[in-house]
């Protein structure tokens, strides 16, 4: 999609000094834009940066509180189009805001554009935006030149156990990490579901070559990084998997993986750090 914002409440002419953001990836441009001293509230969900912490929450990615937002005095609310009749409330409150559409790989840098307009520093928008490219074209470029290896990225399962699995199918944000970090998504092909529900069969069945677990990832990075040993211990009751012969079963560490935003080079360096052996940074 070439626009990613939908304008539906007009923005001050003046840059905004009280902004309040719905959604982990808009929290995360917003400070990447060197706009953190101006976030007022943020949604349940945010955790990065650090600082984030400390803010007011609003609610939910999908059911923000208006009358939280409202408290908080923004002269600009970011949401997401997706979030369940925020904007008509807005409008009515006469909240200043814009709506943009679901974050994807495809759009994740007209996303920042639009925010950096709508916040005044649409020239730090572009240049963060310049730098990103760069930095993903180099990703697209190393991992060109090494051998692809077959991927399921699991999102979803039982606590404890490999039941009731939900893995990373076609058409969607994580798939295209993937493709970009140089790997082959083995749940890709036609007809698959966005995130299709599979079992331990399926997966034993098409046998990849690296399996990515992003569940009981925890809220912090030393939480990731204890889990891993509990992970691996999961699959490895799976020994005839190419992938746990390998070691090549990898606990996610890194929350950049699901937020679709400004660290969307540093999921696909993670990810393709994990399909050439390598320890990620």
């Amino acid at each position: 999609m070439s626009g990613c914002a939908i304008q539906a409440a007009p923005v001050k002419p003046a840059a905004p000094t009280r902004i309040v953001s719905t959604a982990p990836s808009i929290t995360e441009t917003l400070f990447a834009l060197e706009l953190g001293n101006r976030v007022v509230g943020v949604s349940d969900f945010c955790r990065f940066p650090p600082e984030v912490m400390k803010l007011p929450k609003v609610g939910t990615f999908l059911k923000p509180d208006a009358e939280r937002i409202a408290g908080l005095r923004p002269d600009l609310v970011i949401v997401s189009a997706v979030s369940s009749d925020l904007d008509r409330r807005l409008t009515t409150l006469g909240i200043p805001f814009i709506a943009l559409e679901r974050a994807r790989s495809n759009n994740v840098f007209a996303t920042i554009r639009q925010i950096g307009i709508a916040a005044g520093v649409a020239a730090r928008a572009e240049a963060l935006v310049h730098d990103l490219e760069s930095r993903l074209a180099n990703v697209r470029r190393t991992a060109a030149a090494r051998p692809r290896r077959t991927v399921i990225l699991i999102i979803g399962r039982q606590a404890g156990s490999l039941t009731d699995l939900v893995a990373v199918g076609r058409d969607s944000y994580l798939n295209d990490l993937i493709a970009i970090a140089g790997g082959t998504n083995v749940l890709a092909g036609a007809g698959m579901p966005e995130y299709p529900r599979i079992s331990m069969e399926t997966v034993l069945r098409l046998n990849p070559d690296v399996i990515i677990d992003t569940v009981d990832m925890g809220d912090t990075e030393a939480e990731r990084h204890a889990r891993q040993s509990a992970n691996a211990r999961l699959w490895a009751a799976y020994p005839t998997l190419s992938a746990v012969n390998a070691k090549r079963v990898y606990a996610a560490t890194t929350d950049a993986l699901v937020v679709p935003g400004p660290r969307i080079v540093d999921a696909a360096e993670w990810l393709a750090a994990l399909l050439a052996g390598e320890r990620p940074r």
